[in-house]
């Protein structure tokens, strides 16, 4: 006896057995009364009297399984922008409530733009960029404490941090606020910690990491023998004690930065020869993309505690593109973007199995150069909007919005919840010393307004002053203590004044230099 049920979307997800056989053809499901596929199940020798709960295939709930991507309209879109052709896997774009900026092509040596949010449209070549470093730029990072600095690593072996105008760019950028120098290769890696202010990470193709007080320019803690081989990528936890990083040599690391000691590690996290990523989580367990030893991508959740096996492990396509993750620790919504991929995948960590639930796909038609992720304080509550992408094509950047729909236009609590603010809860001291501290959380009940920004001052450590330490390995340096000599102060603020008005003057002789080699090229022309 056969029984055909025609209902649109019904679809069969188990394995028959030898005895029968279940088709799905047009939303038509046939099913013999031998049939044993356990998701279907009907009964056995069943006669009459079907119900349709036993052809139900039970859908997880999750008020997240209807997010959906859509890019802006073209006028939206930050068009003519040459991106960066440098063959390294970082995301090349960083976003926050105020800035985009992205690394782009550049002669001479290094640069990137910085754009405010509104400066949408065609974006002009003679914009000005920052462009200080002497070599190709591979990685920069907002500061999550201030909307106006940014860090940037570069070929030349340097990071550099900046401090933008509050309105944006008027003259190109060329004198940075600090230089910290201490990597021997090429520096492809920069974070800025979660909770504590102006502690800066670096990480370069000299294996070595270095964490940084910018607040002094000193190189506090220098990891430099515990990765055999090139660094891919470093995360902070949320509250910034410890950072996970994955290598060339298939491991990934839990690594007690102030300690210097690392806490886990697993060989073979991805047994492929491709680029991994591995991030933290909210809860402390650790996700990381890679590849199988046939080239399929992975993606896999581990605990730091037991990292023997994956609590998960799932297998994707064979797609050679890294995929990069982007994290929202207030909703446990993974993205992983391919490079070179036009899509995105989104997936939401749970503590129920399989733990790593599949929620929908983002596609599109041009594959992407790499991308740039807003900070939740950035986004619109109005609209329900639970994240922000900012896709680099060859010539353009364009906005990608994920959206949860809505029929209310009320503050929806359960999609805000309050997230990590822009107030640093620890001095860049206290951390060294071995405090730690969550992210200050604020809500987001009537949108965030940012506020304003005190400017980045850096106080350069005399070094005759400074006695040798006898622990080699815990070098933490104490920061020079306020002297309330009024003569000093005055002397101090001359200085800044006078260094403010040589980088105006530098600044004008950079843009001027530019217009008279514009100015002959006309005459150039002219002339021929």
């Amino acid at each position: 006896m056969e029984l055909v049920v025609s209902r649109p979307g019904s679809q069969c997800f188990g394995s028959p057995s030898n005895k029968g056989d279940s088709t799905v053809q047009n939303h038509i499901v046939t099913v013999t009364p031998v049939h044993t596929c356990v998701t279907c199940r009907p009964a056995q020798g069943m006669q009459s009297g079907f119900r349709w709960n036993t052809m139900r295939r039970v859908v997880r709930q999750s008020k997240f399984r209807h997010v959906f991507g859509q890019a802006v309209k073209n006028d939206q879109c930050y068009d003519d922008i040459r991106v960066s052709r440098v063959t390294w896997d970082s995301s090349f774009c960083a976003v926050n409530p105020r800035f985009v900026a992205i690394i782009i092509e550049a002669s001479g040596g290094g640069a990137f733009l910085v754009l405010p949010l509104h400066k949408t449209g065609r974006i002009d070549k003679s914009y000005p960029t920052v462009c200080g470093h002497t070599g190709p730029v591979l990685d920069i990072d907002w500061c999550p404490h201030n909307d106006q600095v940014i860090a940037s690593g570069s070929e030349d072996c340097t990071v550099m941090v900046w401090q933008i105008p509050e309105n944006g760019l008027t003259l190109s950028l060329t004198e940075p606020v600090v230089i910290l120098e201490g990597h021997s290769k090429r520096v492809g890696i920069v974070a800025w910690h979660p909770t504590a202010r102006n502690v800066l990470l670096s990480a370069g193709c000299d294996n070595a990491i270095i964490i940084w007080n910018v607040g002094t320019g000193e190189a506090l803690i220098n990891l430099d023998d515990m990765h055999s081989d090139m660094i891919y990528n470093v995360s902070w936890n949320r509250n910034g004690s410890l950072i996970c990083t994955a290598s060339k040599d298939k491991k990934v690391r839990v690594i007690d930065p102030r300690k210097q000691e690392i806490v886990a590690e697993k060989e073979k996290a991805h047994e492929g020869a491709r680029p991994m990523r591995a991030i933290f989580l909210a809860d402390g367990n650790v996700f990381t993309t890679g590849f199988s030893r046939m080239s399929e991508r992975q993606l896999a959740l581990w605990n730091p505690k037991n990292m023997q096996e994956p609590i998960a492990l799932h297998e994707m396509d064979t797609s050679n593109g890294v995929l990069l993750p982007f994290y929202d620790p207030d909703t446990s919504i993974i993205y992983l973007c391919g490079k070179g991929d036009s899509s995105i995948r989104y997936f939401e960590i749970t503590d129920e199995s399989p733990y790593v639930h599949y929620l929908n796909t983002f596609s599109s038609k041009e594959p992407q150069r790499g991308m740039g992720y807003m900070p939740k304080r950035g986004l619109d509550v109005n609209k329900c909007e639970i994240a922000r992408f900012f896709k680099l094509h060859e010539r353009k950047c364009e906005p990608i919005i994920m959206t949860v729909p809505r029929k209310s236009d009320l503050f929806q609590d359960d999609l805000y919840p309050d997230t990590a603010g822009p107030e640093a809860s620890l001095e860049a001291e206290e951390w060294f010393e071995g405090k730690n501290a969550d992210p200050i959380l604020i809500s987001l009940k009537h949108g965030y307004i940012p506020g304003k920004n005190r400017d980045l001052k850096v106080v350069k450590k005399n070094i005759l002053d400074s006695k040798p330490t006898a622990n080699k390995k815990c070098d933490l340096i104490n920061v020079p203590k306020k002297t309330a000599d009024t003569t000093s102060v005055q002397n101090e603020a001359k200085l800044d004044e006078i260094l403010k008005e040589i980088k105006s003057i530098k600044d004008t002789i950079c843009n001027q230099d530019e217009r008279i080699s514009k100015l002959e090229q006309q005459m150039a022309k002219i002339a021929a």
